[in-house]
């Protein structure tokens, strides 16, 4: 217990300065007692500037107690900050309760009260309020009653990893229930939490009461920032140590499949569920998707050893009583966190399945970003071929102007997406992609409307690839060299788009159909 009785150690310094701040605090107000009590009682002889004394001083502690007790009332009122999660109760995931409860038992700390998700690759503990009844749930022994802990779960962790291997990477995390059972570590959680919640309260609403209390606030948390840090520090590296008692060899194991499981939900945040983002639709199976991207970057890369036998272990997701709900759950709640979607279903957006996917979201990307491209364009084309790629071809080559102002206009249109996007969610929004440039945005509208011909005059069809995400498939076989090509002709250069066109039978000068 060497590290917690660290991290104790490190909460009473905070906790010392918060008692330093209450006895300056008190300071004026004892000094103003004391004085007024020798008028009183003619101890502080018959000078007259005594009572002048007692009024300035009087004054100073009522004033020195007004800011220390709305600095008081704000710690006081202070929440830890709740992270968007999906809640699991106990009769949504009973097996996994189980297993965590199990898992505490064996590493003799307190249970966390409660267990969520978060469409993420991470997992931790959070401060909540307990429920109703909660407290009379806990077990008998257990110390603690005050706020409650919620067991926060990446829920890619469940689809991807097998139940050894979750409970395995979940030990360091339960473990940590310990030190917030701990009055002492509790109590200076809340005092920092509390400054940190004064500061954001100084800083929304500026005034001379607030700016006082913020000042304070900062004043307060520079003399114990170093000091609490130190405090999670110490608990971090007790919780990792006194995990190493479970299933310490499959630890090993479940970090490995960690950055597998972060490499491919990043794939297919970025390449697959963002253009569908995009387009207002939210792909509503991300877990399900993730095991996909998963097991073609393991296919393909042979990053996993044994992987045939591994996904013959129970997976995570079975700990679940119905995992297809808490898949679309936290789908959604991917959607609103990471490109500020919609916050529940029947709001604006639609969901799509994996099977529409290549119909529903490529196609009509293609046939939108062809589209776009045209008007982008403007007028110049002969009358009844302003659809065929020959015009669009032409126009980009023999104008050597045209690109530049093409890109330019794709620039701004993109740009009034992103604002609108921001107006209509104003909570934050994680943007998983940088801005394109205006030469990314033409390069990509020009590969759209060659896709969109190759499907319309060549037999091309719309596809999914789960690490790449909208592919283009010719008679069976995904067209991977398309890059090249388009980016040579906005070099002013067409004859190898023109020659990829010819080789897979291409009708140039057919309309292309636009969405």
């Amino acid at each position: 217990m060497a590290g917690i009785e660290q991290a104790r150690a490190q909460a009473l310094a905070v906790l010392r300065v918060r008692g330093l701040a209450l006895g300056v605090a008190c300071l004026p107000a004892a000094a103003a007692v004391v004085v007024l009590v020798g008028l009183l009682t003619d101890r502080l002889g018959g000078w007259v500037g005594w009572a002048v004394a007692a009024w300035a001083v009087s004054a100073v502690g009522v004033l020195a107690l007004l800011v220390a007790g709305a600095v008081g009332l704000v710690l006081w009122r202070a929440r830890p900050a709740s992270s968007p999660v999906v809640p699991l109760d106990a009769a949504a995931a009973p097996d996994l309760y189980r297993l965590i409860g199990e898992l505490a038992e064996r590493l003799e700390v307190p249970a966390p009260t409660a267990i969520a998700l978060t469409p993420d690759c991470d997992s931790w503990l959070e401060e909540r309020q307990p429920a109703p009844g909660a407290r009379r749930a806990a077990r008998p022994g257990r110390r603690g009653g005050g706020p409650g802990q919620l067991l926060v779960i990446g829920s890619p962790f469940l689809w991807w990893m097998r139940v050894a291997e979750l409970r395995a990477l979940l030990a360091p995390v339960v473990s940590g229930t310990a030190a917030a059972a701990d009055p002492d570590i509790a109590a200076a959680r809340r005092f920092v939490r509390g400054l940190d919640a004064a500061v954001a309260v100084a800083a929304e609403a500026p005034g001379p009461v607030r700016s006082v209390l913020g000042r304070i606030a900062r004043l307060l948390l520079r003399a114990c920032r170093g000091r609490a840090a130190e405090m999670e520090r110490a608990v971090a590296a007790w919780a990792s140590e006194h995990a190493q008692s479970v299933d310490f060899g499959l630890r090993v194991a479940a970090q490995q499949q960690v950055g597998l499981a972060y490499a491919g939900w990043d794939r297919l945040l970025t390449r697959v569920a963002l253009p569908a983002w995009r387009m207002g639709r939210w792909p509503s199976r991300l877990d399900a998707g993730v095991v996909s991207a998963l097991t073609e970057l393991s296919r393909r890369d042979r990053l996993a050893e044994g992987f045939e036998t591994r996904l013959g272990e129970r997976p995570a997701c079975d700990l679940l009583e119905r995992p297809g709900d808490v898949d679309r759950a936290a789908s959604l709640l991917a959607a609103r966190l990471f490109h500020g979607g919609p916050e529940q279903e029947e709001v604006g957006w639609s969901p799509v399945e994996w099977s529409a996917y290549p119909e529903e979201i490529v196609d009509r990307i293609w046939r939108t970003e062809a589209a776009e491209l045209v008007i982008a364009l403007g007028p110049g084309a002969p009358p009844g071929r302003e659809a065929t790629l020959d015009t669009v071809l032409g126009r980009l080559v023999d104008d050597p102007g045209l690109a530049e102002r093409v890109a330019d206009a794709l620039t701004a249109a993109d740009t009034r997406a992103r604002a609108h996007r921001a107006a209509r969610w104003p909570g934050p929004v994680v943007e998983l992609q940088p801005a394109r440039t205006g030469r990314e945005l033409l390069a990509e509208h020009v590969a759209a409307l060659v896709c969109g011909a190759v499907v319309d005059t060549a037999g091309g069809r719309p596809g999914l690839d789960w690490l790449d995400g909208p592919a283009l498939f010719v008679h069976g076989t995904r067209c991977k060299d398309l890059g090249g090509p388009v980016q040579q002709l906005l070099e002013g250069d067409e004859a190898p788009l023109r020659g990829w066109l010819g080789a897979h039978g291409v009708r140039t000068d057919k309309p292309v159909r636009l969405g």
